[in-house]
């Protein structure tokens, strides 16, 4: 469904992708795993059109979007959303309003159908009654949970998390890991998770890719990536997992 060829960006003189090569499938939660500064969320940028490469291609069910622009290019990415990795909710309006204002802009709704839409969100992230409340009045966690009510609240096939559970603390963090199961097996659709947090990616991964120095050095399932032999991706376990945290089999 979404498929990176040779793609390069570079900021200055910061290579950021270096001839990135991925290929995600329909249906499935792919984590893409990295130290912090890597092109993680540059990757998903360029995923939902907000970033354009310097070269090579990015392709969306067959259709290259980097040579879209405009309503073209709307026309190809309007089926993908994105949480951003603070939230980004407007602060001057409610949650209702923050959860509705997709299908405001662009679904021609009466109010009770778009009513009906973002309880049914807000019910699904565990927010109801909490439509005429600020974001300043909710938690980071719930601030989260709302962001991606108004993501799932216009149903897209393809879901892109950046650091989803980053300033979160365990037990908001492993509620918004099970969300992201949760949104992704109701919608039936395709989720793309970048991340440097091991138990989230344990958690929702169906296959992990690691990104090193601007390429993807490694893909698979869980099991293959934590018995990897490579010294980069064993590195890179050993520093971000604490001693004994795989001896009761949670791999």
């Amino acid at each position: 469904m979404i498929k990176a060829k040779q793609l390069c960006k570079s900021f200055d003189d910061l290579n950021v992708l270096d001839n990135f090569d991925l290929e995600i499938q329909a249906g499935e939660t792919l984590v893409i795993l990295g130290a912090s500064g890597v092109g993680k969320s540059v990757f998903l940028k360029h995923i939902i059109g907000l970033i354009q490469p310097d070269s090579g291609s990015l392709e969306i069910d067959g259709v290259n979007i980097t040579e879209l622009r405009g309503q073209s290019l709307y026309e190809a990415i309007r089926n993908t959303g994105m949480l951003f990795q603070g939230g980004a909710l407007f602060d001057s309006l409610n949650i209702f309003q923050n959860v509705s204002f997709y299908l405001d802009q662009h679904e021609h709704l009466t109010f009770e159908e778009t009513q009906e839409r973002v309880c049914s969100a807000l019910k699904m992230v565990g927010l109801e009654e909490t439509e005429e409340k600020m974001p300043a009045e909710l938690s980071g966690g719930m601030r989260k949970r709302a962001a991606l009510a108004r993501l799932i609240v216009y149903r897209p096939r393809i879901l892109l998390y950046d650091e989803p559970t980053t300033g979160l603390d365990p037990i908001h963090s492993m509620q918004i890991n099970e969300l992201i199961v949760q949104t992704q097996k109701e919608l039936n659709a395709t989720s793309v998770v970048v991340t440097h947090d091991i138990a989230s990616t344990l958690k929702i991964a169906d296959r992990i890719a690691l990104l090193h120095e601007g390429r993807i050095i490694f893909i698979g399932n869980k099991e293959s990536f934590i018995k990897s032999q490579d010294e980069t991706i064993h590195k890179f376990i050993s520093n971000a997992i604490p001693k004994g945290v795989f001896s009761n089999g949670s791999q």
